[in-house]
């Protein structure tokens, strides 16, 4: 028989701000179905800010202790981030299993990673948001799973934990750096080709996107975070031209702290990018938002000023005209506007091509070969001993082929 759903209550306790507000909660149910909960109910109490000590405040908190019973929750979902004391005293009154918001994207995360770095990055997540929660309780670590052993008679069972937890998060930056330091070289090993990064708000499409422009078949899921692990693929354009595309993370509004920190070597692929799409959903109704929040995220982790092309896809979806939309307008599913994208990656990509003038030994064919392949033959003649080209051509690939010729 299979495992029934959690039944989630979302709470929020907190100043009413109308359409975000409306915005927030909406994006805090797709996170909980996303998660596998269905949503029993929703409860908003009217605040300056969350109670200190348990969140909402002490009437409404045994009102809503109440309502869950009636509603059969399982589970109740903080909108906000809670300290570990509002955690304990919820967990106290209500009797139910608490999570925020940024456990619960954790939680979502923990379920998408395939790869042993997505694996690593998501656990070095967890462990530094439970790190601060830990309390004296039996198994307190046993969301995360595996028994923790004891130094000694003088240290106590908390003690140990956190001791523990250290060792364990130290071990996985340690890991994690040297991914990170994997990645440096391979970016170095690929400085030729110009690195574009596609980034959005999560289910904007991004990964169908990808398989649109690099015709590699498939597609993303309709759903949120469907994408954890970098990918990426060649990209080829008008005049010869190529590039690296990177399918990135998907973000969402006030991306959880531990979040960036732990998926630092992903989120770099963003910022050593020369291009960034920026993907959006055009048929949410609150794409302003979205984009609005992808911008912050870009900021807090140094692409902010990265040159973007904004991508307005999902345009089939769309029940009135998007002539009003200030981007490119595409539908990845359907391949509609796609080419006119191309042309626009090649036409920003443009700015970094050159025209060179070699003169290359008739015994060189492999140079010559690389300048065929990588730009754009403007002029060519030969003679007995050389072969003169005039070509227009990637900056990079002008100096590895003038290197190779005078080296």
């Amino acid at each position: 028989m299979p495992e029934l759903p959690e039944r989630a209550l979302v709470v929020y306790a907190g100043p009413r701000r109308g359409a975000d507000l409306s915005f927030y909660l909406e994006e805090l149910r797709g996170l909980c179905e996303a998660a596998g909960a269905e949503v029993a109910g929703e409860i908003v109490q009217n605040l300056p800010q969350p109670d200190p000590r348990g969140y909402l405040g002490s009437g409404r908190l045994q009102e809503v202790a109440q309502d869950a019973a009636e509603l059969g929750a399982t589970i109740l979902v903080a909108a906000q981030a809670l300290s570990a004391r509002q955690e304990r005293e919820l967990e106290r009154v209500t009797q139910l299993k608490i999570v925020d918001r940024t456990a619960l994207i954790l939680d979502i995360f923990a379920q998408r990673a395939l790869s042993q770095e997505g694996k690593l990055q998501v656990e070095l997540a967890q462990l530094s948001y439970l790190l601060p929660r830990l309390r004296r309780s039996a198994g307190s670590l046993s969301r995360l799973g595996g028994g923790i052993g004891t130094r000694g008679p003088g240290e106590s069972k908390l003690e140990t934990d956190r001791r523990r937890l250290r060792q364990r998060i130290a071990e996985i930056e340690r890991r994690l750096a040297a991914v990170e330091r994997q990645r440096a070289v391979s970016r170095q090993e690929r400085h030729d080709l110009p690195r574009i990064a596609l980034v959005g708000y999560t289910n904007a499409g991004k990964s169908t996107l990808l398989h649109a422009l690099t015709q590699g078949g498939g597609g993303g899921e309709d759903r949120l975070f469907a994408t954890l692990d970098p990918l990426t693929r060649k990209l080829r354009l008008p005049g010869r031209q190529e590039a690296l595309l990177t399918d990135t993370v998907g973000f969402v509004q006030d991306l959880p702290t531990e979040l960036v920190a732990a998926f630092r070597a992903t989120l770099e692929e963003t910022v050593f990018a020369d291009l960034l799409l920026h993907v959006v959903d055009a048929s949410h109704p609150e794409w302003a938002r979205q984009m609005d929040a992808v911008q912050a995220t870009l900021e807090a982790i140094g692409a902010g000023d990265l040159p973007q092309i904004e991508v307005f896809n999902k345009v089939d979806r769309l029940a009135g005209s998007a002539a009003e939309l200030p981007g490119l307008q595409v539908s990845a599913l359907a391949g509609t506007g796609v080419a006119e994208l191309v042309a626009a990656i090649a036409a920003r990509l443009s700015e970094r091509r050159v025209v060179r003038r070699f003169a290359i030994p008739l015994s060189r064919g492999d140079i010559l070969a690389q300048v065929r392949a990588h730009g754009e033959i403007l002029a060519e003649e030969a003679d007995d001993t050389v072969v003169r080209v005039e070509t227009l051509i990637d900056r990079a690939w002008a100096g590895r082929i003038a290197a190779e010729l005078h080296g």
